[in-house]
């Protein structure tokens, strides 16, 4: 690799050729600030935020020192840079004052008070106020959609939201609209977000650097269910949940604060609080047993997992024809919900109608999914909230309880128990992981000599395994993102791949990086490895944690077939944990 010889503040330094001035300055751990900016997604010199002081090589000399924005501009031999003149600190506090300028600054009741980027910034270069008066945009909030809710007047025009959108995502529904001062972000022809083919991913939020996009917050419904003694309120988490709601009080990412979360739960008063890797593992033994019948009996293949939601929707939009492939099995939180409303009020004794049933969810796409058709196995609907792991974060602190010095809790006793199978749902992979530790051991007749399918791990966009089970060979793929699902299926329908089973999360990543989990500002977006850092309590939890680490193991699920529905893809089965799909179209 060639290097180039560069000085940065005065110091000698060694980087890559090639690179901006921008990373070769967080490569000598000096930190420039940025608004726009995102690694490889969003790289486009806007909010003039990084601007830096550059001199370069002219033959022998040096140049004269000019101002250059640090996440475009390349290095080149000799440079020298300077990141923190007086001239350097004025500019960027004159461009924040002109972005403020235009913004919307309610910031004591904006949802992303403390995490704002833009607030951050001010707070650190002095502005207090903006010294540019005039027109602003109005507050025109698109509340249309059932997840995702924009507010262009604290809109600072960075397009990360954009970018996110169609470069990392790969569908373009928003982007910016008209001219100059007149331009903001919004969809085609002026649509609502719920008019468009949007899939509800979330992925715009967590790129936002302040509180231009944010979701619905359902914590008021949560806290009313709470508060009526009329009504059995239960939650459950999902597996990826206990490995972020730390980020919301403090802790570094990639802490497992399990016990902690179960204790905030039992505090704020729900009636049970149960882990959805319980219905994990049963989502495997229905999508397993309902792969080996299409499998063996020429049904449709390949088979697609199907607890996305919103890789089901982009699936109904973009792709149709393939609806007919993705697994009838609801996901984990419809299923959780329909067992709830039936086998758990049968065994209490309650009527289906006076049970909410809670999710704690990473994902924005799940409040779509609560409202779909055929996710209503008791009459009334599977589940009542889907909460994001922010909002789970804001309950807890609205209700004033120490997250911090909690004692660790266990989950309660019914739907208690999960295994490392379904602890891995969570991150990339995992989902085919879980489905193969089980469909192996039913082909084979034995148990595995290794759990482990490490081929379907991994940060590759699309990755491919095969596996000998016996005399079968079974070809399987996995792709996060529905960039990378959208080159995956192309790859399908030309006959480019030939796979039987295809596991896709609509997150990249999976759903540790859920459009509803914590936000993490553009620093740590783009120098940490976030997927890695909260996959690793999930494997941890599976390899080091976990009793059982097989679905088809765990004894909660035995027992529910036992008592309840009578095998894996049973007719009652079926009414329950299954459901269907819609080919939506452009």
């Amino acid at each position: 690799m060639e290097m180039l010889n560069i000085k940065i503040n005065g110091k000698d330094y060694q980087v890559p050729a090639g690179s901006t001035v921008l990373e070769a300055a967080r490569a000598a751990h000096v930190d420039i600030p940025t608004l726009c900016y995102l690694k490889d997604i969003n790289e486009i010199g806007a909010c003039r935020l990084c601007l830096v002081e550059v001199a370069e090589m002219r033959g022998p000399q040096l140049g004269p020192y000019r101002m250059v924005t640090a996440c475009v501009y390349p290095v080149t031999e000799g440079m020298n840079v300077i990141t923190n003149s007086d001239k350097i600190r004025k500019s960027r506090k004159l461009n924040l004052e002109l972005v403020l300028s235009n913004h919307n600054r309610t910031c004591l009741s904006c949802n992303r008070s403390t995490t704002c980027e833009l607030q951050k910034l001010c707070q650190e270069y002095g502005v207090e106020e903006t010294h540019f008066g005039g027109q602003k945009t109005p507050t025109e909030i698109d509340d249309s959609s059932v997840s995702i809710i924009r507010d262009n007047s604290k809109c600072i025009l960075c397009r990360r939201c954009v970018a996110a959108c169609k470069e990392m995502q790969g569908i373009g529904v928003i982007g910016s609209l008209n001219r100059g001062f007149d331009t903001v972000i919004g969809s085609a022809f002026d649509k609502e977000l719920a008019s468009t083919s949007c899939v509800n991913c979330g992925q715009c939020i967590v790129a936002c650097p302040v509180g231009a996009l944010y979701e619905r917050d359902d914590t008021a419904k949560v806290f009313e269910a709470l508060g009526d003694p009329e009504k059995h309120v239960v939650i459950c988490t999902a597996p990826s949940v206990r490995a972020t709601l730390g980020e919301c009080f403090g802790y570094e990412p990639g802490t497992d604060v399990e016990g902690k979360m179960v204790s905030a739960l039992k505090a704020l008063g729900f009636d049970g609080v149960f882990d959805m890797n319980t219905t994990a593992d049963l989502t495997i033994m229905e999508e397993a047993y309902e792969f080996l019948d299409r499998f063996q009996n020429g049904g449709k293949l390949p088979l697609i997992t199907s607890c996305s939601p919103g890789w089901v929707k982009y699936c109904e939009h973009y792709f149709p024809e393939f609806t007919e492939n993705l697994s009838t099995c609801k996901s984990p939180q419809q299923m959780f919900g329909a067992l709830v409303k039936t086998y758990y009020a049968q065994k209490k004794g309650l009527d289906p109608k006076n049970i909410f049933m809670v999710s704690a969810i990473p994902c924005t796409a799940k409040k779509f999914e609560v409202g779909r058709d055929g996710e209503a196995a008791a009459g009334v609907p599977d589940v009542d909230v889907a909460l994001t792991t922010r909002e789970l974060g804001r309950m807890i602190q609205t209700a004033g309880i120490q997250f911090r010095e909690l004692e660790d809790s266990m989950y309660d006793d019914a739907f208690g128990i999960g295994t490392g199978a379904g602890a891995i749902f969570g991150a990339t992979g995992g989902v085919m992981e879980a489905a193969l530790r089980t469909a192996a051991e039913v082909v084979l007749g034995k148990p595995l000599e290794k759990v482990e399918f490490t081929d379907v791990r991994g940060p590759e966009k699309i990755r491919y395994a095969t596996y000998k089970l016996g005399d079968v060979e079974l070809k399987v793929a996995v792709t996060s993102g529905t960039k990378n699902a959208k080159e995956l299926l192309n790859k399908v329908k030309s006959g480019e791949v030939d796979v039987q089973f295809i596991e896709i999360m609509a997150c990249p990543g999976g759903c540790v990086n859920g459009g509803g989990q914590p936000t993490q500002p553009a620093s740590v977006r783009n120098n940490v490895d976030l997927v890695a850092k909260r996959s690793a309590v999930l494997y941890n939890a599976d390899e080091n944690k976990l009793e059982f680490r097989k679905s088809h193991e765990n004894p909660v699920v035995k027992a529910l077939y036992e008592e309840f529905l009578e095998k894996p893809n049973s007719h009652k089965a079926h009414e329950l944990l299954h459901t269907h799909y819609v080919k939506r179209g452009m």
